[in-house]
């Protein structure tokens, strides 16, 4: 591995038996550079479907005052303007941040990533 480039880290086989680390990947993948990674890497999940939800508040309301909302009534929501808004990727929270508009479009930026603990 030494003449290998240090941005190119072999991945562990996981086609092979047991799907672990062998003798001598286990160095390879304990040295700091080993955290490097690129689009590249990702480029197997590239095609998984995810859902993304920006909520922009929240409100309860009965079915029948549901059912009598016309276009162009208001909704009160539980935020304020201003206030930071949730971002779910698959019904996960993962970031919260702000509506923007960009070219006469609504959009979101993310301000903040929340790191879930994965146990």
């Amino acid at each position: 591995m030494a003449d290998q480039d240090k941005s190119n880290v072999p991945l562990p086989n996981l086609d092979r038996d047991g799907g672990g680390i062998v003798a001598g990947e286990a160095e390879a993948t304990s040295h700091p550079d080993a955290m490097v990674r690129s689009a590249a890497d990702l480029e197997a999940v590239f095609d998984v479907p995810v859902q993304v939800s920006a909520v922009l508040g929240r409100a309860r309301m009965d079915v029948g005052d549901l059912l009598n909302l016309t276009p162009g009534a208001v909704l009160e929501l539980d935020r304020r303007v201003g206030e930071a808004i949730d971002i779910y990727v698959n019904n996960r929270l993962v970031a919260r941040g702000e509506v923007v508009l960009v070219e006469e479009k609504l959009g979101v930026t993310m301000t903040e990533i929340i790191k879930a603990d994965r146990s």
